[in-house]
């Protein structure tokens, strides 16, 4: 019977909003079992839209099991304390020092369990002169350089979603799972940091290797113009991007899509780094091209040409897109009381098996009393549900 690659792994999560929650969503995608410990009110992120189960919420806290604990109170403290001596992990994004106020900072936790791997998110880091400062996702975006590369200096606008949140989850689980390998051999366990700005910063890794090789700041337009990317409109107003990267083969095979030998005898486009000098032009010529045919002429005539492309969808048409339906990327949701029923599923497979549901985002408390029940009953960390459905793809 295959088992997801994390199952047997305990985790106890205390994140809000979405870098800790992100964080714990991966873990428990992979088959741990992650218990969110929520205060008396709740992760906030339950209430950003409207009720306690918006569905930014379910996004980031799927096959996960919730109890509300109220620290301040000395039974919810000796039960806390009873998680965190069964589990693997404890994980929170909490600012620099709540997590010691709460009396779960690192030093009280590892004593508990030395095997612990402990987990610190932050905005900025645990130190410095910006540590008490708040952190959100577009803060970081633009400490980091981030958003300067990304960002049209001529019509700034942020972009969505929310990126330096999701990737600092997944920086946190990253170095969690390292910890968990080390330990394997150790017996003992880490304390792991990242902060969005550095999460970030090591994100835009490639316009900071531009930086110190060339002694110029990337700018927005730099990529793509590299890249050669463009995104163009179609006769009937859809949008389409293709990427003909370094390769002369895709030139060559959009010059045969768009029946314009003249194009590639052009002097300005005849080699690929007069293309980039020459970046503006050649889009407005393709651009004038492509407006000339609707979008499902040219997904024929680019891909009989071998052109990188694709169209832009929207959320709803790659719910659709005969790609997305063959990987199975849509699946349901399982146990849901409320919400979404369909969410997108892991990303990565295992010996050919994928994930084929999820569990429902846990209510406030959902599991409150199974858990609190256990405990009680020393039966030590309360068992899960069953893992999570995986099977062969086809």
């Amino acid at each position: 019977m295959f088992q997801s690659p994390l199952r047997g792994i305990r985790v106890v999560e205390q994140g809000t909003f979405i870098t800790g929650p992100c964080a714990g969503m991966m873990l428990a995608d992979l088959g741990a079992d992650v218990i969110k410990v929520e205060g008396p009110e709740g992760d906030p992120y339950r209430a950003y839209q409207r009720g306690l189960y918006s569905p930014h919420f379910q996004a980031y806290n799927r096959n996960k099991r919730s109890i509300a604990c109220d620290l301040k109170k000395p039974a919810d403290r000796e039960l806390f304390d009873a998680l965190v001596a069964g589990a693997d992990v404890y994980l929170q994004n909490f600012r620099p020092g709540t997590a010691e106020r709460l009396g779960a900072g690192v030093s009280r936790l590892t004593a508990l369990n030395p095997r612990l791997v402990y987990c610190s998110i932050s905005g900025f880091g645990a130190d410095g002169p910006y540590a008490d400062r708040p952190s959100y996702d577009s803060v970081a975006q633009a400490l980091s350089g981030f958003l300067s590369v990304v960002v049209d200096t001529e019509r700034p606008r942020f972009l969505g979603p929310a990126l330096a949140d999701a990737i600092t989850g997944l920086y946190a689980a990253y170095g969690i799972l390292a910890a968990l390998l080390e330990r394997a051999g150790t017996g003992r366990g880490r304390l792991v940091e990242v902060s969005m700005f550095e999460a970030m910063a090591h994100f835009a890794v490639e316009p900071f290797a531009a930086w110190f090789a060339l002694g110029e700041a990337p700018k927005s337009s730099d990529r793509p113009r590299l890249a050669q990317a463009y995104i163009l409109r179609t006769a009937d107003e859809r949008l389409l991007a293709i990427h003909l990267s370094s390769l002369e083969k895709f030139w060559s095979g959009l010059t045969t899509a768009l029946e314009a030998p003249e194009l590639r005898a052009d002097a300005r486009f005849s080699e690929r780094l007069a293309r980039i000098r020459h970046y503006e032009a050649l889009g407005a010529e393709l651009d004038r091209r492509f407006r000339a045919r609707p979008l499902a002429d040219w997904v024929d005539r680019l891909s009989a040409n071998d052109v990188p492309f694709a169209p832009i969808n929207g959320v709803d048409a790659v719910v659709e897109d005969p790609q997305a339906r063959h990987l199975g990327l849509i699946v349901p949701v399982e146990a849901g009381i409320e919400g979404g029923r369909e969410a997108v599923r892991p990303a990565v497979q295992f010996d050919g098996r994928r994930a084929t549901s999820v569990r429902a985002a846990p209510l406030l408390d959902q599991h409150g009393k199974d858990i609190r029940a256990a405990i009680a009953a020393g039966r030590g960390w309360p068992e899960a549900a069953a893992d999570t459905a995986w099977r062969a793809a086809g």
